[in-house]
């Protein structure tokens, strides 16, 4: 399970922290699922973070794999929502369009592109954990950040700071 952090300030991204967790030594399934919860209610225990970007499940052709892929995405949703922190799921063509502009991209565009979007010196040697992060930057580019902040008094407010977005 790969994970990237960034924090949001001035409007700004800055690179916390990208990993991933190794679970290939274990063989029970559902020790992996705990492990998941675990870490991630320690990243947010550590973090706090506001929000939380995960990648929705995709379509593959190992029915048993999709569905251990989706236990533990759902393991990790459960872990933020247990905390009350909202979550936004992307499907994997969406994070890589918002990264690279390409739906299609591979692994490697991405980690690559996400190394010059925040100057990363150097990119790990599994890609599990850059897409954690391109969950995370690909939120960052979706979620309106130029509007947060803003405050209104009514809707005759919004209308008056908002002119032509309203019809």
């Amino acid at each position: 399970m790969g994970f990237g952090l960034i924090k949001v300030k001035n409007k700004k991204m800055e690179f916390l922290q990208l990993n991933e967790l190794q679970l290939k030594k274990y063989d029970d399934h559902y020790v992996k699922l705990k492990l998941i919860f675990e870490r991630t209610i320690e990243l947010i225990e550590t973090f706090h973070p506001d929000e939380i970007a995960i990648e929705a499940p995709f379509f593959g052709k190992n029915v048993q794999s999709m569905l251990k892929l989706g236990r533990a995405q759902g393991v990790a949703m459960a872990a933020g929502l247990s905390r009350e922190i909202p979550i936004t799921e992307y499907l994997p063509k969406k994070i890589k369009m918002a990264i690279t502009g390409n739906g299609s991209a591979s692994k490697e565009q991405v980690a690559k592109m996400l190394q010059s979007i925040l100057n990363l010196k150097t990119l790990p040697k599994n890609l599990d954990s850059t897409d954690g992060l391109a969950a995370a930057v690909c939120h960052f580019y979706n979620s309106g950040r130029t509007e947060i902040g803003k405050s209104y008094t009514g809707w005759d407010a919004f209308v008056k700071q908002n002119p032509g977005k309203v019809k």
